[in-house]
């Protein structure tokens, strides 16, 4: 497994208004080409990845859009909310150091969607955020496993 897609919001916390996006894929460098699974699964395509730029030069554009974003000011509070802890706590840094690429410190912190939710509602979404979703009456936008999509 390798990241291929690499999706940010900026939410502002007040008003839940999305604010900015920052998306790009990712060339995958140890699987090349992507297998039938993944596609399914995710949506993306061969094409959508073939001539794209590395994850750290990826990394490096996230630094520099959450530069100018404010995001990097240490009198902004911000955090990443991620559903689940898999893609902060393993795959971005376990990709990293396969590669020799640092961890911004600002990955190092987030929270975990399943588990506020799981505390104001007493029951954990197995189901991820489908469950979540519909454990809150909301009907789920985009598509599952896309980054952006989720």
């Amino acid at each position: 497994q390798e990241i291929i897609e690499f999706p940010i919001l900026k939410l502002n916390g007040r008003t839940m208004e999305i604010e900015s996006t920052f998306h790009m894929y990712v060339q995958p460098v140890v699987h090349p080409q992507l297998t039938p699974f993944c596609t399914e699964l995710t949506g993306i395509i061969q094409g959508m990845v073939d001539g794209q730029p590395s994850l750290q030069q990826v990394l490096e554009r996230v630094d520099e859009w959450m530069a100018k974003e404010g995001l990097l000011d240490p009198s902004v509070k911000s955090i990443f909310v991620t559903c689940g802890d898999w893609d902060l706590k393993v795959m971005l840094p376990g990709q990293c150091q396969y590669l020799g690429l640092p961890v911004a410190d600002y990955f190092k912190q987030w929270i975990n969607l399943k588990k506020a939710y799981s505390f104001a509602m007493g029951s954990w979404p197995k189901n991820g955020l489908l469950d979540m979703n519909k454990g809150l009456n909301l009907q789920h936008i985009g598509r599952p496993h896309s980054g952006i999509g989720e």
